[in-house]
Parts: C-alpha cells; sequence; structure tokens
C-alpha cells in the first residue's frame, strides 16, 4: 500500500500538536487542508487515527501505533538529506586517548576543533595507557611514555612532569620534603615515580605505603578526597588546583615522559588523523606562548 508523504506529514503534525488548527499553522496550509488529508489516510487504512473531542484530538490505538513509525522516518530522511547536502563527506577518526590527557588538555578543546572540522566525525576511547591500536580498530592513539613502543609512528605532544600534590590541610604538615615519610605516598602502576623524584633531590624515597591506582584520574581525586599525597602530571590537573581541591607542597618535579601521538607504521594515515594532528600541534604551540 502506497500512502501519500503529505498526508503522513499532516498525521505527524497533528498527532504532534493534538490540534487541527496548530497543525495547519506549522505547516502553513488550511485547517480544512489538514482535516481533509487525515481523512484520506484513514479511509486507506479503514481505520481511525483520531478520535475527535471537544477540543482538540487524542490518537487512537491504530494512531499511537502508526505515529512513532512515522516521526522515526521523517528524521531518517531529513538526516539523509543533510548528509547529501554536505559538501564534504563526513570522515570517522577514532583515537585512544589516556584518561588523563582527554580530561586534562583534550576535551576542554574539542567544542574548537568540531567547529573547524565539521567533517570528521571524532570517535575518542578513553584508556589508562594500555593500549593496542591493530586490536582495537584504532586510528591513532594519544598515550604517555617514552616514544618507544615497536611498529609505532610517535609524534611527540608535550612534556607532563610530576609534581606532589595533596589537599590544602594536608599540605600544611609538610614543611620539606622529609615530611613526606610520615605520609601515605600514593602510588601509580610505574612503581619508581616516587624514588625518581626523591633522586632528583638527592634524597632517599622513603617507603610508599599508599594505595595505587592504574589511572592517574582516581590517583588524583583520591588525593583530592585526603587519601594522601600523589605525584601528578600537574599541566593536566590545573583545573584541580584552581579550584582550590589540590595543590602543590613543593615544586620540584620529575620528567618521567611526554604524552605521544601515535599510529601504526603499517597504516598510512589518513587525511583527518593528519588534520587532527597538525590542530594538536598548533594548539600545543598557541599554549606554550601563552605560558
Amino acid at each position: 500500500m502506497q500512502l501519500p508523504l503529505n498526508a503522513l506529514r499532516m498525521f505527524d503534525a497533528a498527532a504532534r500538536h493534538l490540534s487541527l488548527t496548530r497543525a495547519a499553522q506549522e505547516l502553513h496550509v488550511t485547517q480544512a487542508a489538514v482535516s481533509q488529508h487525515i481523512r484520506n489516510l484513514e479511509e486507506r487504512l479503514g481505520k481511525p487515527l483520531f478520535r475527535r473531542l471537544p477540543r482538540g484530538l487524542a490518537l487512537t490505538d491504530e494512531g499511537q501505533a502508526l505515529w512513532p513509525v512515522v516521526t522515526q522516518s521523517f528524521e531518517r530522511i531529513q538526516q539523509s538529506l543533510q548528509q547529501v547536502a554536505e559538501p564534504r563527506p563526513r570522515e570517522i577518526l577514532t583515537v585512544g586517548v589516556v584518561g588523563t590527557f582527554a580530561i586534562g588538555w583534550l576535551i576542554p578543546r574539542l567544542s574548537q576543533f568540531q567547529q573547524l572540522q565539521p567533517h570528521i566525525d571524532l570517535r575518542l576511547l578513553t584508556n589508562n595507557n594500555r593500549v593496542d591500536l591493530a586490536g582495537e580498530g584504532l586510528d591513532a592513539a594519544v598515550r604517555f611514555g617514552d616514544g618507544a613502543w615497536h611498529g609505532t609512528h610517535a609524534q611527540m605532544l608535550l612534556r607532563a612532569p610530576l609534581s606532589p600534590m595533596c589537599t590544602p590541610a594536608l599540605a600544611q604538615q609538610l614543611r620539606e620534603p622529609a615530611d613526606l615519610a610520615r605520609q601515605s605516598l600514593l602510588r601509580s602502576y610505574r612503581s619508581q615515580e616516587w624514588e625518581g623524584w626523591f633522586a632528583g633531590l638527592e634524597q632517599t624515597a622513603p617507603l610508599a605505603r599508599g594505595a595505587m591506582f592504574d589511572s592517574s584520574l582516581t590517583l588524583a581525586e583520591a588525593a583530592a578526597q585526603g587519601a594522601g599525597v600523589a605525584l601528578l602530571p600537574t599541566r593536566m590537573f590545573e583545573h584541580m588546583l584552581q579550584q582550590g581541591r589540590l595543590v602543590r607542597p613543593f615544586a620540584h618535579e620529575v620528567d618521567t615522559g611526554a604524552y605521544w601521538l601515535t599510529h601504526l607504521k603499517s597504516r598510512p594515515a589518513s587525511g583527518a588523523l593528519q588534520v587532527f594532528r597538525q590542530w594538536l600541534l598548533a594548539q600545543l604551540q598557541a599554549d606554550s606562548e601563552n605560558i
């Protein structure tokens, strides 16, 4: 059975408004035209779609069953028309991002990228720095480390030295680095970070007794809730410093790596990935000029 498109449009408008008058106003036709199209549709179906009330309309059971199908069909048609009308085809770009970088740097800037590159359908998958580019079907990944991943091209984005961070109340108990021996030193899965921080001061690290975390995000939240002192990439947690949830009791930092944009050498970088990389580097350059 072929149903007239105009009748379906008028049925959809009348079902949304439950009023022939408001449906006619939306579609810029007369109320009589809306009424006639709906009656014709009901005659074709052999079922009433509305109950006429003294004030307005009510959908019958048949009308309630038909309306969502009609609405979804019009939405799909609209989406398809928009895609056809777009001057450039949309490119899907799937990027794995270590959660710390996603929250601390990338997400606050995403709206700008989307405005500049509306044809790129960017899909972000966050992780805790463990990623399988091929196995997860990723075009690229932002990860933290030394840049040496087998079979991978790595473009350094920015260094992120670590510094102790804790609550303001706990910081009042810390006059010198040796005072950290009396505190819970929260740890990441990179177990040598505290040793490296103390080595830079030519001091021996105390035994780290705090809990271990596989994500800097949970590590920072634990520190902000008073669980202990955490070594964190300060630049990624500036928002928590500004909020006053965390402070830096000591200025000394330890450099353990950087954030890198990586992709497989066996797979040429797509046009979308090249655009994303250029945008990242331009943003980071602008950041460094504003420091």
